[in-house]
């Protein structure tokens, strides 16, 4: 009961995008809670900042993450990459699977506007 508890604490705080992702995931389904729940326990240590405005050691995830492509996150999660470690021999398919599905209910963040040009 103690873990869970840090855990809901540690995915409210997890920062804006997650946060918009909570207040429009509301109707997460079972598999996507799961992923939600797996990516916080699994993943959060690198994409997800530990308090609002801090960087990450990995890209933030959302929908667009392995530029929309489920098949490129799949990769990328089971084989890992020259920074990112390999998470085959953690995590089974369904459960890279439910991550997948959760990040992609994760809302991208807005485009910054545009600088104005100089007269």
């Amino acid at each position: 009961m103690k873990h869970s508890a840090w855990l809901l604490l540690f995915v409210f705080a997890a920062g804006p995008q997650q946060a918009s992702a909570q207040q429009a995931g509301g109707g997460l389904n079972e598999i996507q809670r799961h992923g939600q729940q797996l990516l916080a326990q699994s993943c959060g240590i690198c994409h997800l900042p530990p308090e609002r405005g801090a960087k990450t050691y990995g890209p933030p995830l959302n929908k667009l993450a392995g530029g929309g492509d489920d098949d490129i996150m799949r990769e990328y999660i089971t084989n890992g990459t020259p920074r990112m470690p390999s998470f085959k021999s953690y995590l089974k398919s369904t459960d890279i699977d439910a991550i997948i599905a959760y990040v992609r209910t994760v809302p991208a963040p807005a485009a910054a506007p545009a600088a104005p040009a100089a007269p």
